[in-house]
């Protein structure tokens, strides 16, 4: 599935950590929300303390690996409800073939991805596959312009094992801290210019 061709789509993943920071989640909700205004977005959610709830469940009742990775895909898809209901305007998608009409009317779209992925079943099912990887994913799939990543930290050591295995070649991309925030429409601007890679 392509992104229609008039105007590009950049994919933004936003971090569950952000929930960890007082105010971040909201500051870069309303960014985000801004930036839309200007731009496509489609909105990859992380999987934050949902996610952690699966890792820590994994860890004391046990569950196979390939249980976790589906039970953190419907935690990406928990985090999905916080982000739509904090970004203005936005519309919550679970149907990646609802996506392109969404954009073309002016919203900003947060994907629900478990759906999605579990239909495409292509990455790995292992703690290695975060929701980094799976923004990856879908940028590629969606022929995105680019890809950013919103993390607590610009630090690259948060990325997932997979990640640049699941990046398209070619696709640029970025991490944005959150304390960096206040850049996001630059870094938007320049990924479209085609100069955004990492």
């Amino acid at each position: 599935m392509s992104a229609p061709a008039a105007e590009p789509i950049c994919v933004v993943k936003i971090g569950g950590g952000l929930s960890a920071i007082p105010g971040a989640l909201n500051l870069v909700c309303a960014t985000v929300g801004e930036a839309a205004r200007g731009q496509r977005l489609l909105i990859v959610p992380g999987g934050g303390p949902f996610a952690d709830g699966v890792r820590e469940f994994q860890t004391r009742i046990g569950v196979s690996e390939e249980a976790a990775h589906w039970m953190a895909l419907l935690a990406m898809d928990q985090y999905a409800y916080v982000l739509a209901e904090r970004i203005g305007g936005c519309v919550l998608l679970e149907d990646p073939g609802l996506i392109p009409a969404a954009l073309r009317a002016g919203h900003p779209v947060v994907l629900a991805p478990s759906r999605w992925m579990r239909h495409a079943d292509v990455l790995p099912r292992l703690w290695d596959v975060t929701s980094d990887s799976i923004a990856a994913f879908v940028a590629g799939a969606l022929d995105a312009r680019g890809l950013i990543l919103i993390k607590p930290s610009a630090q690259r050591a948060g990325l997932d094992r997979y990640f640049e295995s699941a990046l398209p070649a070619n696709m640029p991309w970025r991490v944005v801290g959150a304390d960096q925030i206040d850049a996001l429409s630059a870094v938007l601007n320049g990924l479209i210019a085609g100069d955004g890679r990492e």
